[in-house]
């Protein structure tokens, strides 16, 4: 099993992996949501308990959205689609390196727009070298 690529992200995973980057913090909202945060702004969520097949909704780049849509597996994130989210309805589908960096993408592209101060007090921008 040494070789064989992970697919899906569960929600321990995503804590794991969220809970690292600089000023993430981490709630629940209506009721089940596990939502992640960059100053105060929603980048990632999920259901807590990981059910509807542990699917995952983020913000993504406006000029993504449309070629991520157009994938078998990602539509457009029920009430949050106007503001650029995307629902992963079949995590695993997608390779767990490929979640990863779409929520690396999803934190950078919602920490861009806080204040130029904030930002730099958050530092540097993090990465998924080193990661499993």
């Amino acid at each position: 099993m040494a070789g064989k690529p992970r697919h899906g992200l569960d929600p321990s995973q995503l804590e794991a992996l969220c809970g690292r980057w600089p000023g993430v913090t981490r709630d629940i909202k209506w009721g089940d949501n596990l939502v992640f945060s960059v100053g105060g702004k929603m980048f990632v969520m999920t259901h807590e308990d990981g059910r509807e097949g542990g699917r995952l909704a983020f913000k993504v780049a406006d000029e993504r959205f449309l070629e991520l849509t157009d994938r078998p597996g990602i539509i457009p994130a029920p009430y949050l689609a106007r503001a650029r989210w995307v629902s992963v309805t079949e995590p695993s589908r997608f390779a767990t390196t490929e979640l990863q960096a779409l929520l690396l993408d999803a934190y950078i592209t919602v920490r861009a727009k806080l204040t130029k101060k904030l930002q730099a007090e958050l530092g540097p921008l993090p990465t998924l070298k080193g990661k499993p």
